[in-house]
């Protein structure tokens, strides 16, 4: 019963700082105005600014105190600061599409704001393309 106990706490720690900014979204709208393309996804124009609007400004993804390792600030932090959140060419297993989607773990971003499909597959799509820092 205590391991339950300690594990509900840690999640409650570590989701505690994400907060709804736009409680007015309804379920399944983005509070991102970010549109990716078919194709030729890029980081700084498409992956960063998401990033930006949905998970580095609500005190969760950022580089403030916040006790969540994964900072969505940079290239470098996405993919070099904890393994297996983006796996080039190969989406299915990367952490970061995973959690977006809802299929394993807690979806994120944790509130009634979720990336739309245009996102989801932007992110894929990036992802398949070699996640380049472009």
């Amino acid at each position: 019963m205590r391991g339950r106990w300690e594990a509900a706490v840690v999640a409650l720690v570590l989701l505690g700082g994400c907060k709804d900014d736009n409680p007015g979204l309804a379920l399944g709208d983005s509070p991102s105005n970010v549109i990716f393309p078919i194709s030729k996804v890029s980081y700084n124009n498409q992956i960063q600014p998401l990033f930006n609007q949905t998970c580095n400004n609500i005190g969760c993804h950022d580089d403030g105190a916040h006790p969540s390792p994964l900072k969505l600030t940079s290239y470098d932090n996405l993919m070099f600061e904890l393994p297996g959140i983006v796996i080039i060419g190969k989406p299915d297993q990367s952490t970061l599409v995973l959690r977006i989607q809802g299929t394993s773990g807690n979806r994120m971003p944790p509130t009634t704001n979720k990336l739309n499909d245009n996102q989801i597959n932007g992110i894929r799509t990036w992802i398949v393309e070699g996640a380049k820092n472009n």
